[in-house]
């Protein structure tokens, strides 16, 4: 028999890491934050590709504030040849205003080497925006309520000497620290290279959800047909010889979404470039815990329970 990676007997090691990890997410957050996209806050974002020469900023932004715009307004360029522009709510009026002046600086009028083209065009009310942040809220807060009561009743059947909804909860503990630390990161992107956060992320969040829980409750299966073979083990030499029979497809199964994420990531639009990144942060942080974290809680709860008795 090969020799077993010390996962639960190190637990303390592993443990450190994701709390330090955690701490520093909940810092940054606490700190920065997340930069809104529109769709969490009233605005509009119109995007404008140029076919030839790019206008600088500068250039850009001068021809912008001869407009009812004013000065209320951000540019961003784009890998497409372009600039999104975000500004606050406007109506169609000075939305047509907006493009005619782009066309009439830096259109030509003789041949059409260097025409602009408007690329997309969303406006969100404030309104909208507070109902689609309080929807996000309660959405993960009940991804998380459902994923507890499922895993206690898919371990219904498993009493000893861990109840099976503490199974569950071990499992969202694992989800809140794959989550925390994805928003984390995301907390520096936006303060410092100015990443905005939007519906795909929380659509990226709740795929994490299920991503990792279904990676945990792989290993959890594992210890639960453990301890209907080797009832007299010690849990702890259990667990981590179920981590341990599971650490290798949870790897592999990972680095292949990982890489597919990652071609996603270089490759794909800019619509959808921080939409795998997020993916990618929570697939890693998903299958770290899924391995150290999940299991290892199972075990520090074991312990705690068989020492109160001792001591009752």
């Amino acid at each position: 028999m090969t020799k077993e990676f010390q996962v639960i007997q190190k637990r303390r090691l592993y443990l450190s890491i994701s709390i330090l990890a955690v701490a520093l997410s909940v810092v940054f957050l606490s700190l920065w934050g997340f930069k809104l996209g529109i769709d969490f806050t009233s605005g509009s974002l119109l995007e404008v590709r140029f076919k030839g020469t790019l206008p600088t900023t500068d250039q850009l932004s001068a021809t912008l504030k001869t407009t009812d715009l004013g000065d209320s307004f951000t540019l961003q360029p784009t890998e497409n040849n372009g600039y999104i522009i975000r500004f606050q709510s406007i109506d169609e009026k000075v939305h047509q205003q907006v493009m005619d002046k782009i066309k009439a600086d830096y259109e030509p009028k003789e041949k059409e080497n260097n025409f602009v083209s408007q690329e997309r065009y969303e406006s969100i009310g404030p309104t909208i925006g507070s109902e689609l942040r309080t929807k996000a809220f309660y959405a993960i807060i009940l991804v998380n309520i459902f994923i507890v009561l499922y895993v206690a009743w898919s371990f219904r059947k498993v009493s000893y000497p861990v109840k099976s909804w503490r199974y569950g909860v071990a499992a969202v503990i694992a989800l809140i620290h794959d989550i925390t630390i994805t928003m984390g990161v995301f907390a520096v992107l936006g303060h410092f290279a100015g990443v905005e956060i939007n519906t795909a992320f929380i659509v990226a969040l709740l795929t994490i959800l299920g991503y990792s829980v279904n990676d945990t409750i792989v290993v959890f299966d594992r210890i639960r047909e453990n301890l209907s073979k080797l009832p007299k083990m010690e849990f702890e030499v259990l667990v981590n010889r179920s981590v341990n029979e599971t650490m290798a497809r949870s790897i592999n199964t990972s680095m292949t979404v990982m890489l597919v994420l990652l071609a996603v990531f270089i490759f794909g639009g800019a619509s959808i470039h921080y939409f795998a990144l997020a993916l990618l942060v929570g697939v890693f942080c998903g299958t770290y815990s899924s391995i150290f974290i999940a299991s290892t809680l199972l075990v520090i709860w074991e312990k705690w329970k068989h020492n109160r008795a001792q001591t009752s």
